[in-house]
């Protein structure tokens, strides 16, 4: 399958870099070079913190500054709060028409108070995409990441689980979309960033595993009126 320019799909290879190393960033990171990607990780303590990690994917450590060079995707999967110490110019060296994956969620508690999200009413990747300086997609902020390695399935499996996916750039959206089909989910259209509210904490598709169906009704049910799911 061509996506965006890009071959996605079983026997084509990707670059992907990947920002952050804990629960969902490695989780990825073993999963895509499961499936034969070219992955390169990083995360702020330095790549010889991410040996252990390597040697069981073969995954590349390398520099933050490095993460994105030539990359056709780069996943950011690191806390709010630590987006605008990403280096200037991450994404210099990144392939064309690149597509950057936000997996984040905002929690004061963790993240300190950001006045933009909590007083304007910008959402968490509106505010992320307006720090590092290119629109992002966001995907895998509500799913377990345990759900990454063990809740795949083939397409068409009775079971398979459905993902929600917000972003401005509809090409970028596709590419992203391709990819978590890849990875043995579905998807579901969330709409803009504007939109992604509707599958931020605190909203009823948040750690829904659920299929199309399900997913695509909690999105419709999602209120922006919501308690409780800033404090974590």
């Amino acid at each position: 399958m061509r996506v965006h320019g890009f071959r996605i799909g079983e026997g084509s290879v990707m670059k992907i870099g990947i920002i952050g190393a804990g629960h969902i960033g490695g989780n990825l990171a073993r999963r895509l070079t499961a499936l034969g990607h070219d992955v390169s990780v990083a995360n702020s303590r330095g790549p010889r913190t991410l040996t252990a990690l390597a040697e069981e994917t073969g995954a590349t450590p390398v520099p933050v500054e490095e993460v994105a060079r030539g990359a056709e995707v780069v996943v950011i999967a690191v806390p709010l709060k630590a987006v605008p110490n990403l280096p200037k110019g991450l994404f210099d060296d990144a392939a064309e028409n690149f597509a950057v994956i936000d997996t984040g969620n905002y929690y004061i508690g963790r993240d300190g108070r950001i006045a933009a999200i909590l007083d304007d009413g910008l959402t968490g990747s509106r505010w992320t995409s307006e720090r590092i300086g290119h629109t992002v997609v966001k995907a895998f902020n509500g799913t377990y990441a345990q759900d990454i390695l063990d809740r795949h399935r083939p397409a068409g499996a009775p079971d398979r689980l459905a993902l929600p996916v917000a972003g401005d750039d509809e090409a970028a959206k596709r590419v992203v979309r391709a990819l978590i089909d890849e990875l043995g989910f579905d998807t579901v259209d969330a709409g803009s960033l504007d939109e992604s509210w509707r599958q931020e904490p605190g909203t009823p598709v948040y750690g829904l595993r659920e299929g199309v169906d399900g997913v695509t009704k909690a999105l419709a049910e999602a209120s922006p009126e919501r308690t409780g799911d800033l404090g974590g």
